[in-house]
């Protein structure tokens, strides 16, 4: 029996199609397909060729750096020599690693954490491995030139990748490297892949049609741009018709594992893939792991944990990042304390009660951007709340100080949180920290949101802030609280830092 391979959202990169319109011989969209793929491997090529020359000059400079640029020219003395020797031998072991990883997969290229991830992986265990076979075989060393190759090289892999993902997103907003996607299953789970494609723009995908089973629908509306349904007649013709890269089966389709095994034979001998979306919703891909027993393809999902050394680390994480920052923005505490002394006279900080994890209250510190009888000023503008669910939001806020909506604007008046992190109250990533009286009305499901401290940031930050619904808001606390990671943490930071220099979201 043929194997049908699955991916679950991981894109080719393809350059932009030819619109095909239907009845289009099968010969033009083979020879568009190939086209494409030749695009495809030349944007891995540079990508291939960019790591290849950041690791040399990553190297090249630690070695300078340690050494002497002077060390650099092969007539150096000996044991200069020497080190350009294991020089190489760190260079060619990089790359092999970045290679083995799969760090230019092309289901991983410009999807961002994924691909950071294994830049990270690779580097510590090529970096791992050379120090036990340095060691095992007494190989001398000098200590700083290493440990200065590692995290130089590293963040400019980092730095490299990320531009190019830049330049990526940028040719996607153009309909540029997007795979031509036909979604097929019922209208529900049609609608849904369609949705979340669209909203992502890290999806890849530019969905072509819809092949939907139980709808007299013309077209699926439910994305930003509407779909148009091809009928569910013979797919694997519609999907040549369409000129698709890809066929993604959302949910369970009619005719379950048969129809989806009998789809693969007919994609045969195509460039056309087969993805499953899967149904569980909101797991991250760390958490899901294959398991084939005798042809039956085992999904296991781990259960998330809340306790354990991963916990341990973002302690870690925390304490050291909290007090830096405390340290570095002393300067700023300083100026933002005298604005708002000169402003209204009043106190600077300001202290509410909020709950933490396991629902027990902290006094959470900010600097005040209100009057000071915000709290008393309550009640009268309750029923002018333009927030979401429980939380009370208001655009144009009458209690909220002239420097109090430039703190808030650019969200300089929750740094001093940054002393909650330190106390252990709270976490530099994580959910939003809740009121009592909003705890007091939570679904129980919502509960779960108190399974980790809150955060100084988090999903919701990077996301939209007050601008999301309420119900988008618990899910994107959720899905933190039971799929977050320190890699993940990382980049939430530095999505922060894109998000205070465009605000959205915040008043």
């Amino acid at each position: 029996m043929t194997e049908v391979k699955s991916r679950i959202f991981f894109p080719s990169f393809t350059r932009p199609r030819v619109r095909v319109s239907l009845g289009a011989e099968a010969k033009d969209h083979t020879l568009r397909q190939e086209s494409e793929r030749v695009w495809a491997r030349n944007y891995r090529t540079r990508l291939r060729l960019t790591d290849v020359a950041t690791v040399l000059l990553a190297v090249t400079i630690a070695f300078s750096l340690r050494f002497g640029i002077e060390a650099i020219p092969l007539s150096a003395r000996i044991e200069d020599a020497q080190y350009i020797l294991i020089s190489a031998t760190i260079v060619a072991s990089w790359l092999v690693a970045l290679f083995a990883f799969g760090v230019h997969d092309s289901r991983v290229i410009g999807v961002g954490a994924s691909e950071y991830k294994r830049i990270i992986n690779a580097s510590a265990t090529a970096f791992g491995l050379l120090a036990i076979v340095f060691l095992v075989l007494k190989v001398d060393i000098a200590r700083g030139y290493f440990m200065l190759a590692l995290p130089l090289g590293t963040v400019s892999l980092l730095g490299a990748h990320w531009l190019w993902r830049r330049w990526l997103v940028s040719q996607r907003t153009l309909d540029h490297y997007l795979c031509r996607a036909l979604v097929v299953g019922e209208l529900d789970d049609v609608g849904y892949v369609i949705r979340q494609i669209q909203q992502k723009s890290g999806a890849a995908y530019n969905v072509v049609g819809a092949v939907v089973s139980n709808t007299d629908a013309h077209t699926v509306t439910t994305g930003q741009k509407p779909v148009p349904v091809l009928g569910m007649t013979n797919v694997a013709q519609v999907a040549r018709n369409v000129g698709a890269d890809t066929v993604i089966i959302a949910g369970q389709p009619k005719g379950g594992a048969n129809f989806i095994r009998n789809l693969g034979w007919q994609l045969e001998g195509t460039a056309t893939d087969l993805v499953l979306a899967s149904q569980l919703t909101d797991v991250a891909g760390p958490r899901i792991h294959f398991r084939p027993v005798e042809g039956l393809p085992l999904i296991h999902v781990e259960i998330p944990q809340f306790e354990g050394g991963k916990h341990v680390l973002k302690r870690a994480f925390d304490v050291v990042a909290s007090a830096a920052g405390i340290i570095v923005l002393t300067p700023v505490f300083l100026a933002v304390a005298l604005f708002i002394r000169l402003d209204d006279g009043g106190p600077v900080f300001f202290t509410q009660e909020r709950v933490g994890r396991g629902q027990r209250t902290f006094r959470m510190v900010k600097f005040r951007s209100m009057v000071t009888t915000a709290e008393s000023d309550l009640a009268k503008l309750t029923e002018q709340n333009q927030g979401n669910g429980l939380l009370f939001k208001l655009k144009d806020d009458p209690r909220v100080t002239t420097v109090g909506r430039i703190l808030r604007k650019f969200s300089i008046d929750e740094l001093p949180q940054l002393w909650n992190v330190l106390l252990g109250d709270m976490s530099l990533v994580g959910p939003r920290p809740p009121l009592p009286r909003e705890v007091e009305a939570y679904e129980d499901h919502v509960h779960r949101r108190l399974y980790i401290k809150p955060g100084l940031t988090g999903m919701w930050q990077v996301n939209g802030r007050s601008d999301l619904s309420w119900d988008e808001s618990v899910r994107l606390d959720l899905y933190y609280v039971e799929n977050w990671s320190l890699t993940g943490d990382l980049m939430i930071v530095w999505r922060t830092v894109k998000v205070l220099l465009k605000p959205v979201g915040a008043y």
